[in-house]
């Protein structure tokens, strides 16, 4: 498989999965045990670490593949 595929591929599923945790940190039940707990829960965070991991080596190999 071709490298800039991949590399696509891991941008999308990247800032896919990072909005798919911000989006859980935004419901009613993730704020109300935020209010409490002060933090958001760990799928939450993870998804959007994840996601930014993920994203950012899209971005890099992209980035580094057309030298």
């Amino acid at each position: 498989m071709d490298k800039k595929v991949i590399a696509i591929v891991l941008l999308v599923v990247g800032v896919a999965l990072f909005f798919w945790g911000y989006n859980m940190t935004q419901s009613t039940a993730e704020q109300l045990s935020e209010a409490f707990t002060g933090s958001f829960s760990d799928k939450a965070t993870w998804l959007m670490i994840g996601g930014g991991v993920c994203a950012l080596l899209g971005v890099l190999q992209l980035v580094m593949g057309k030298k």
